[in-house]
């Protein structure tokens, strides 16, 4: 299934953020966008800022979005202390709450794609009292 890439088209309002493999871009205008290749990319609401990482699950969001979209030299420190943050987080949850931690740490062994950040954002929303403090 190595076939080619559909492109991919984004719609984008003015003042938005997208990180595109690495660099932060905002939007002027509203602009449409294709992606013809492949590339890391988050844009909206899928960024989160640093001061927004404000309990465990979203450092654990934080964290994976570095390991996502940051540089070769970035991405194995970060997915390395997302792996500790799942380590510690593992410890205080209940049975429910360990298998969300053991299907993301799953999804982390590919290294940290999207469906890592998607897994994590559930763990936000899904797990308020323990993982998100």
């Amino acid at each position: 299934m190595n076939g080619p890439m559909t492109a991919l088209v984004l719609e984008l309002k003015q003042g938005e953020l997208m990180i595109l493999n690495g660099a932060v871009i905002r939007f002027k205008t509203r602009a449409r966008l294709e992606l013809t290749t492949r590339a890391r990319f988050l844009f909206g609401k899928q960024i989160m800022a640093e001061e927004d990482a404000t309990t465990p699950a979203r450092q654990l969001y934080y964290t994976l979005q570095r390991a996502y979209i940051g540089d070769d030299q970035e991405r194995p420190a970060a997915l390395a202390a997302a792996q500790r943050l799942i380590s510690v987080a593992r410890e205080y949850e209940d049975e429910p709450g360990k298998m969300a931690l053991d299907a993301l740490t799953e999804s982390l062994r590919d290294g940290a794609g999207f469906d890592s950040l998607k897994r994590a954002r559930r763990l936000i929303r899904d797990l308020p009292e323990t993982v998100s403090g």
